[in-house]
């Protein structure tokens, strides 16, 4: 059987960031450690981090309850509001927000500030898209398919400006990019699907191709792992998407030839080792 590995699968740059920045923070703080919310969607990571004392704040209650410690912000970001909390006496706030996710909240704080509205392409439920409207200082609209990008309306004279989640689907954006630019409108779309969503997007689209099988390696709440399986799917008919080793020994690859191997930004690079080895070794 040939097994073919995704080159860019497994951890990205603002992923590897944020959780080396947790483990750094493990040894030299001598206050407790907090994450502003799970510091990725990986339950391997977090549990290790739970082990070894890091606890998972979930709301801006649980901030505000806190006396003293290290609150690290995930690489997702947070709102504006939420990063104000943190400046406060006793808590030391380190900040692991992706760099790319950053420029994104420079970009609607500064063009709302000067009258542009803000329209947002991204899943409304994932926190980065939440932490980027957060910094967002008037109008905005959160977009996740074609449809609620038709029925936007906007007046003549305003000024738009588009950013995208920096893990969408790169190719959905770009449908919508036809969309707007249709639009009448004075139009900024800022591109800000992240180079290492986009390379790892279209690698595992051309995987996906020529294989019999594909396995997607992800957390079950990691939206980027589940735009590679999307992907994935629709070119290779056999895709799993599976969270490790375990999951995978239920899996029939007998009866194929080739298999692709991919996963989301949040996967440990020894859970991809394992599978990549049973897979080998196993069929």
């Amino acid at each position: 059987m040939k097994v073919t590995v995704a080159s860019s699968a497994g951890f990205c740059f603002g992923v590897n960031k944020a959780v080396n920045t947790v483990y750094e923070q493990i040894e030299k703080s001598e206050l407790p450690v907090y994450t502003f919310g799970p510091i990725i969607h990986n339950a391997m990571v977090v549990k290790d981090l739970a082990d070894k004392g890091v606890k998972v704040i979930n709301s801006v209650e649980e901030l505000e309850k806190i006396k003293e410690g290290t609150v690290i912000i995930r690489s997702h970001g947070v709102s504006k509001e939420i990063r104000e909390k943190m400046n406060r006496d006793g808590i030391v706030c380190v900040d692991a927000t992706c760099p790319f996710v950053a420029k994104i909240h420079r970009i609607v704080e500064n063009d709302s500030l000067h009258g542009s509205v803000i329209v947002i392409v991204g899943d409304p439920e994932h926190p980065e898209v939440q932490g980027i409207r957060g910094w967002v200082g008037g109008e905005y609209h959160i977009v996740n398919s074609i449809e609620e990008v038709k029925r936007l309306k906007f007046k003549s004279d305003q000024n738009i400006t588009v950013v995208a989640q920096t893990t969408y689907n790169y190719q959905k954006f770009k449908e919508f990019v036809e969309i707007f630019k249709e639009m009448a409108y004075n139009i900024k779309v800022c591109s800000t699907v992240c180079n290492a969503t986009e390379e790892r997007q279209s690698e595992a689209l051309e995987i996906a191709q020529k294989v019999d099988a594909m396995i997607v390696i992800g957390d079950r709440h990691s939206s980027n792992s589940r735009k590679l399986y999307d992907i994935c799917k629709r070119k290779c008919k056999c895709t799993y998407f599976i969270e490790t080793i375990v999951d995978l020994k239920t899996q029939p690859f007998q009866s194929v030839s080739g298999v692709g191997i991919t996963a989301g930004a949040s996967t440990p690079k020894k859970i991809i080792e394992e599978v990549q080895n049973y897979v080998r070794n196993e069929f």
